[in-house]
C-alpha cells in the first residue's frame, strides 16, 4: 500500500511539472521566484504594450497567458512609455516619442544615458536558436541574430549596479542629490536575470520590500549570472493562472500600467 501510494505520488509530481510548461514558481517570505526552462518556452514569450494603462490582471486575462508580469517605465500622466518595447520584432514603444523626456531639460541632458538602460532581450540566430541578453539598449546585435522581443528598464543590478550610469542617481561631491525609482529605498521589485541560461524572476513583494543594493546581494547568493530591474515600487505585479495574483502598494497605490512580459 505504501509503494502504491508513492508511486502515485510521484505520478503527481511528474504531471504537475508538466502542466507547468517550463514554469515553476515557488514562494518564500514574501518573495516570489519564478524560473522558466527549456527550449520551448523561449518561442512563448513575449513583451508586449498597450495602447492605454491597463492593470496586469487584464493583460493577463486578455492575451489569455499562463504568465503575465509588469515591465519597462512609463509616464503615468501622458501614458507614454520611457522605456524601448519590441514586440515580433517590431518596435512597438520609443522613448524618444515621449514628450515628458524630451521637454524636460534635467532629462533631455541626460537622454543618452536614459536611452541606452538596460534591456532584455530574446533574440532569434542562425538555425533557429534562441538566446537570451541582458545588455544596454545601444548594444549591438549578433551577426546572424535579430531582436524577437525585448523590453528595456534598468538599471543593471549584477553583476555591476549600474545607477549613475543609467541616470537613476546622480551624485555631487559623493552626496546624491537625486534618485529615481526610489532605487536607493526599500520597496517592492520586479527583477528579471539569467542562470545557466535560464530566464529568472523576483516578484519582491510588499511583505519584504528591497533597495537595489540588497537586491543585488540577494541575486548574487542565489548564483546568478545577471539581473536587471523592471519597474517597481506600485507597478510590480504577477498573475500566473488563476493561482497567483500580486498586486503592489509598494511606494504609491497598485496602478494601471503600460508594458508587460507574458508567457503564452
Amino acid at each position: 500500500m505504501k509503494k502504491i501510494l508513492f508511486l502515485f505520488l510521484s505520478l503527481l509530481l511528474v504531471t504537475n511539472t508538466a502542466l507547468a510548461g517550463g514554469i515553476d514558481v515557488t514562494y518564500d517570505d514574501g518573495i516570489y521566484h519564478i524560473v522558466l526552462s527549456g527550449e520551448k518556452i523561449k518561442k512563448r514569450i513575449n513583451f508586449i504594450s498597450s495602447e492605454s494603462l491597463i492593470t496586469n490582471k487584464e493583460a493577463h486575462q486578455r492575451t489569455k497567458s499562463k504568465l503575465t508580469i509588469n515591465a519597462g517605465y512609463f509616464d503615468p500622466a501622458n501614458q507614454k512609455s520611457m522605456s524601448y518595447i519590441v514586440t515580433d520584432r517590431v518596435t512597438m514603444e520609443d522613448p524618444q516619442f515621449n514628450e515628458s523626456i524630451l521637454y524636460n531639460p534635467v532629462l533631455r541632458k541626460n537622454l543618452d544615458k536614459i536611452l541606452n538602460r538596460t534591456e532584455f532581450r530574446i533574440l532569434e540566430c542562425d538555425r533557429g536558436e534562441y538566446r537570451y541578453e541582458i545588455v544596454p539598449h545601444k548594444s549591438s546585435v549578433d551577426f546572424g541574430c535579430a531582436i524577437v522581443t525585448s523590453a528595456q528598464g534598468g538599471p543593471l543590478v549584477y553583476p555591476q549596479l549600474r545607477l549613475e550610469e543609467e541616470f537613476f542617481v546622480v551624485k555631487k561631491d559623493g552626496e546624491v542629490v537625486r534618485e529615481s525609482c526610489s532605487v536607493l529605498h526599500k520597496t517592492s521589485r520586479t527583477i528579471i536575470g539569467l542562470k545557466n541560461g535560464e530566464i529568472n524572476i523576483l516578484i519582491i513583494t510588499d511583505k519584504h520590500p528591497m533597495d537595489l543594493y540588497e537586491v543585488h546581494d540577494y541575486v548574487k547568493k542565489l548564483g546568478w549570472d545577471r539581473a536587471m530591474a523592471f519597474d517597481g515600487g506600485s507597478s510590480t505585479s504577477m498573475n500566473y493562472l488563476d493561482k497567483y495574483n500580486v498586486t503592489s502598494v509598494g511606494d504609491g497605490g497598485g496602478r494601471s500600467l503600460k508594458s508587460f512580459m507574458i508567457v503564452k
